[in-house]
């Protein structure tokens, strides 16, 4: 059956669209969907989620009783930031194009569509509930932390060093917002220090006014390992012990997706994730337990002092996506808490690291 057209917003969808998108992916071999019960989920910055429950007229026993929707921000704001940075064609091209191609666990995709035109675009796939949702603010456990790292490692090691990659055009111009993402740096950080001085720490404000320096040599990095990264891989994007607990974690929200090194995901998780005094008494722990089932995924060639200095070195990357974040999204109460959270998890873990510095030696 046909794909039906893109729908901008959830209110857009009913049972006919629902029907078409469900047999068009195979999920409904046979039947309708007759209604759908709407409901918000998630903490998106740049994109809105909804739970749709669905109700069938001879439809068979495994035709899914609920699915998930995403669509573009409906806040300006968010939403001009979302097509200016191609982060809805990101994650569209993810899930058509590279998810099946990666180990990590991701939601079987139903519909995935985008107008380049208007960066209208629709997603609807598996609901991974019930499961127990990550949450930025309250951070996680140990074993949780370790879930992560096996699942990053799922992610990064089959296409290691895959040069096909660089031949998906939707994937590498992402890299060509670069030089415009670092002469926006100046003016995104005197925003952030208008809005934040005073209430983030001197010490970590020092550090992001050296983003302005440090940020074209991150974002110029061309030696060392490359794979696909998912460049925002945090607890509000994961959903563990999915499905009634039948699998370990669920990864969404690719729209940062990059072509880059592995440990920036690695990094970021684990300055975002856990507190700073769980990560200083176990990181050495959690980056050997990742390269080690990197090792087992197929990865040669990459030794565990490369990983722990590659570890130390993208570090940064938490350090400017609470701050690039915090003034690229609507500001929101609890988004203040996240990106100021976000920001000084990054920092602290920057500064035991010496993060910055490795970039300037």
């Amino acid at each position: 059956m046909t794909e039906p057209s893109i729908a901008a917003t959830v209110e857009e969808i009913d049972a006919a669209w629902m029907t078409a998108a469900l047999r068009a992916s195979g999920a409904l071999p046979r039947g309708q969907v007759t209604g759908l019960t709407v409901t918000p989920v998630g903490n998106g910055l740049v994109g809105d989620s909804f739970r749709l429950a669905l109700t069938y007229e001879d439809a068979p026993a495994s035709a899914p009783t609920s699915v998930v929707g995403k669509f573009a921000a409906a806040d300006p704001a968010s939403r001009a930031s979302g097509a200016a940075f191609n982060l809805y064609g990101r994650e569209v091209g993810f899930y058509r194009e590279l998810a099946s191609t990666v180990g990590i666990i991701t939601p079987r995709t139903h519909f995935a569509r985008i107008d380049p035109a208007t960066s209208a675009f629709t997603l609807i796939f598996e609901d991974l509930g019930p499961a127990r949702a990550g949450d930025q603010l309250a951070g996680c456990s140990l074993d949780d932390a370790r879930t992560a790292l096996l699942e990053a490692a799922a992610l990064h090691a089959p296409r290691w060093n895959d040069p096909t990659l660089k031949a998906i055009d939707w994937l590498v111009a992402g890299q060509a917002m670069y030089p415009a993402i670092v002469a926006a740096l100046p003016g995104v950080i005197a925003a952030y220090r208008e809005r934040y001085d005073g209430v983030l720490e001197a010490d970590h404000m020092a550090l992001v006014e050296r983003l302005v320096d440090i940020m074209p040599l991150f974002q110029g990095l061309e030696d060392g390992p490359f794979t696909v990264q998912h460049g925002d891989f945090r607890l509000d994007n994961i959903l563990f012990d999915i499905q009634g607990g039948s699998r370990r974690m669920g990864t969404l929200d690719w729209q940062t997706l990059a072509i880059g090194p592995g440990l920036t995901d690695v990094s970021y998780f684990l300055g975002a994730g856990i507190s700073p005094e769980l990560r200083r008494a176990s990181e050495r722990d959690l980056i050997g337990r990742y390269h080690d089932e990197l090792q087992r995924l197929g990865v040669a060639d990459y030794g565990l002092d490369q990983c722990w200095t590659d570890y130390r070195r993208m570090a940064v990357h938490g350090v400017f996506m609470g701050v690039f974040s915090a003034i690229a999204v609507e500001r929101t109460e609890r988004g203040d808490a996240l990106f100021l959270a976000m920001t000084r998890g990054a920092c602290a873990q920057a500064l035991d690291l010496d993060t910055f510095d490795l970039w300037t030696a």
